[in-house]
């Protein structure tokens, strides 16, 4: 590869990054923002969005490609060396959340161009890691409930979609939510809500 070719793709590279990065922050700035205005915003032309993207439903599909990675990063990095399976979902939810605040308005708008399948499809790997500590969860007694693992995983994330939901519709606080959302995922798993809330504050510390 010549240095001119190596050259023209670091800068295609950059300029991809740059355009994803403002296009996020375009995005939440106004969820109607066009291609034209996020190629302005970027300081390139419009021709050059669309040699990344082809269309603006691409841009946003990978920009929840981006969030999911991101979300998963925080969800390991969470439970690293947790072995109470309570204290694992607190932590994981509070880390994810830090996280899904800053992409809330994305996923609203992800709805819209992404199917709810699509964005299922995408969350799989986070869902069965979530699986697996609730499966452990159950066996341990820690939790109680009368759906199986995996369904409790897809209920703990349609509250946290809902959470979201309330936060952008102005009837929770950001800063509220997070811990909120943190001990109604707990409880839902039949943990008591006194024990839930006080492990919650003890890993929010």
């Amino acid at each position: 590869m010549t240095a001119m070719t190596t050259g023209n793709s670091s800068r295609a590279d950059a300029n991809r990054r740059r355009i994803l990065d403002v296009a996020l922050a375009e995005l939440l700035r106004d969820p109607d923002v066009s291609m034209d205005q996020m190629a302005r915003a970027a300081g390139v032309v419009r021709r050059t969005v669309y040699g990344h993207f082809p269309s603006r439903e691409a841009l946003i599909s990978t920009l929840v490609d981006e969030a999911v990675a991101a979300l998963a990063d925080a969800d390991a990095r969470a439970r690293a060396g947790v072995t109470d399976p309570a204290e694992s979902v607190a932590r994981s939810v509070l880390a994810v959340w830090e996280i899904a605040d800053r992409y809330r308005l994305l996923v609203a708008l992800a709805q819209r161009t992404v199917t709810v399948q699509g964005i299922r499809e995408r969350l799989a790997p986070l869902r069965e890691a979530k699986v697996r500590v609730l499966q452990r969860g159950l066996d341990e007694g820690v939790f109680t409930s009368p759906l199986p693992a995996p369904a409790l995983a897809y209920v703990h994330e349609q509250m946290l979609f809902a959470v979201t939901e309330a936060v952008n519709d102005g009837l929770l606080t950001a800063h509220e939510a997070g811990r909120s959302a943190t001990v109604t995922v707990l409880t839902a798993a039949g943990v008591p809500a006194s024990t839930a809330a006080a492990l919650v504050a003890e890993v929010s510390e």
